[in-house]
């Protein structure tokens, strides 16, 4: 027998479709009593939870945060509170992969942000067609993407209306602060359709031709009040190309905001010789607004293909420039050679003779990662990173600097680690480094006044011999250690577990791809007893046999710790259905704490280098 509707159920189902319908709302719909609203609330899909929140009496409609503060008391905000769940709610029904990696925030915004982005992705498949040849916002959004937000429901209205591109534009378009756009969509009238949106944050793909760089620049405009980050990703620019983004953001006419991060990535330029056509962009890096500071806080221009002549002006001009810069990343480019002129720049008096500007003086971060930078690079380096007394994360992996950089970086780090601010983290991933090398890099930084809370040599051939440095080192106040495939062995880790005795720091350590089998397991034992602050370990792709599973299981009920994530991927194992059962024991906020391998390797040949 069917179960009877309450009077509860059937008066919000019909509320339901009275919103579904685009009736006007009756306003003793706000007058409701509280259990029977929330109901009403929590049921409702996107379009009829919009409709209702924003005919709200009290809604403030285009003051967006709002719904987020709910530490006020009274019916107001608590009722904002309901709002804000619900959209949560159907943010993670929709998106269940983003939820955990946004903050809280409005999620009405963050929805129909989300939701547009959608549409102009889905919109692009059909613009890019040979055949295609009309408007932008007649193209129509598919039904599963309609159905998403309810459209089904809504009666009143016709087809044409909600499944056109340019009515979501329209009616969400004032919620986006981040998108994303291929080139066939930097056009005039993706501006028009775009015109009451907030952009902060913009991010282009494969830029061409004269067209995408003139709607590109039109939107930057548009939005030059608010919008704080361009990225430029796999395109390719010429100089007027160049000038015309740099004339957009420097704009006469706007005084209020100016870019706060800006980069050029994996993109190619029609010159041959690169650093020609940037003069218009060394110009807008060292340029002033009237008399403030430019606001520019972080610079990337990765995988570009630039030479050390680029790279040369770039940190000439930065020097003679005022900003707040805390981010250069160079990486992915070829600039042997490029700091060469800097050693006898710097050694020829104190800074603050030279007129060393702030844009130096305030980088945090310095990315040189894949530079084709060798041993004297390293050594002009050491005189350039002077200019950075601030400098808190240096990256020179995948270069060839061998133990002749190191020794050349050493004083460096010696002298940096007596600053007010000093090096945080360094990162020296596949650099050709030997054992010996790193063994005089780890046995100074274990007599650092401030030690180091990151480091990574991981993917240099250093071989069992380095283990006992490595153990002194555990022993420092290193947080986060990435040691993975530097060919410890099981000899390695067995010395990794002698004499440690005291508790350590450390939070995060990385030991895979080091063949070291059962000792792996074993070692992890001890240091999951001895670091009670450890959250995450990768011992991937290390011979492990299956009995390591035990060991580790019987660890990991003895610690006290909050170990979070154990990455066991990459050891073959022919394990039983106890042997995931035992490992299921162990969660964290419902997510599996041991990450064990596929079974689907049995069997297949061992590759430890994925």
């Amino acid at each position: 027998m069917a179960k009877v509707p309450s009077l509860v159920s059937l008066a919000v189902e019909a509320l339901k479709r009275q919103l579904a319908r685009g009736d006007d709302l009756i306003p003793d719909t706000y007058e409701l009593p509280t259990e029977l609203f929330d109901v009403l609330v929590t049921s409702l899909p996107p379009l009829a939870l919009h409709k209702l929140q924003t005919e709200m009496p009290f809604n403030e409609s285009n003051d967006y945060a709002s719904t987020y503060d709910c530490l006020n008391s009274g019916r107001k905000r608590g009722r904002s509170c309901k709002f804000n769940s619900a959209w949560k709610t159907l943010f993670k029904m929709r998106w269940p992969q983003f939820v955990d990696q946004i903050e809280p925030v409005d999620w009405k915004q963050m929805y129909w942000e989300a939701h547009l982005q959608n549409c102009l992705d889905e919109v692009v498949e059909f613009a890019l067609l040979p055949s295609f040849d009309g408007f932008i916002g007649d193209i129509k959004i598919s039904d599963a993407v309609l159905k998403f937000i309810g459209y089904e429901e809504f009666t009143n209205h016709s087809a044409g209306d909600y499944s056109r591109l340019s009515y979501h534009c329209q009616q969400f378009g004032c919620y986006v602060r981040c998108l994303r756009l291929q080139n066939i969509l930097c056009v005039a009238e993706t501006c028009q359709l775009l015109t009451n949106s907030k952009l902060q944050s913009l991010v282009v793909w494969w830029i061409r031709s004269k067209e995408h760089i003139d709607g590109l620049c039109k939107l930057v405009l548009q939005n030059s009040k608010t919008l704080t980050s361009l990225e430029l990703l796999h395109c390719k620019l010429s100089r007027s190309f160049v000038t015309g983004i740099c004339g957009s953001l420097c704009n006469k006419n706007v005084q209020t905001h100016v870019i706060q991060h800006f980069s050029i990535n994996t993109s190619s330029f029609f010159e041959i010789n690169p650093s020609s056509l940037c003069q218009d962009l060394f110009s807008f890096l060292s340029s002033r607004r009237g008399h403030s500071i430019r606001s520019l806080c972080s610079l990337k221009f990765r995988d570009n293909h630039l030479d050390k002549n680029f790279g040369r002006m770039l940190f000439s001009t930065l020097l003679d420039a005022s900003s707040t810069l805390s981010i250069l990343d160079l990486s992915g480019n070829d600039m042997t050679g490029w700091l060469s002129k800097f050693k006898q720049r710097s050694s020829s008096g104190p800074l603050t003779s030279l007129g060393v500007g702030k844009s130096l003086q305030s980088l945090c971060l310095l990315n040189l990662r894949g530079n084709n930078l060798h041993n004297d690079d390293i050594q002009d380096l050491r005189h350039a990173l002077c200019y950075m007394p601030n400098l808190e994360i240096l990256d020179i992996s995948d270069n060839f600097i061998e133990d002749a950089g190191i020794r050349s970086l050493i004083p460096y780090l010696v002298e940096a680690s007596d600053r007010c601010t000093p090096l945080a983290k360094l990162i020296l991933e596949n650099c050709e480094l030997s054992c010996n090398g790193v063994t005089q890099l780890l046995d100074t930084l274990a007599t650092l006044r401030r030690p180091l809370k990151f480091l990574s040599i991981a993917d240099n051939n250093l071989g069992s011999q380095v283990a006992a440095a490595i153990r002194k080192f555990l022993g420092t106040s290193i947080q986060v250690l990435n040691i993975g495939g530097i060919g410890l062995g099981l000899s390695g880790f067995q010395v990794l577990q002698e004499e440690i005795t005291a508790e350590l720091k450390l939070v995060e350590i990385n030991i895979s791809k080091n063949r070291g089998g059962i000792e792996t397991a074993k070692f992890l034992s001890k240091l999951m007893s001895l670091a009670p602050e450890l959250t995450e370990v990768n011992a991937a792709y290390n011979l492990m046999p299956l009995e390591s599973l035990t060991i580790l299981c019987s660890a990991l009920k003895a610690a006290k710790g909050h170990l979070k994530r154990l990455d066991l991927t990459g050891n073959i194992w022919d394990y039983q259905p106890s042997h995931v059962s035992m490992a299921a024991e162990f969660q964290h906020n419902g997510r599996p704490i041991l990450i064990l391998p596929s079974l689907q390797t049995s069997g297949v040949a061992y590759d430890d280098d994925p």
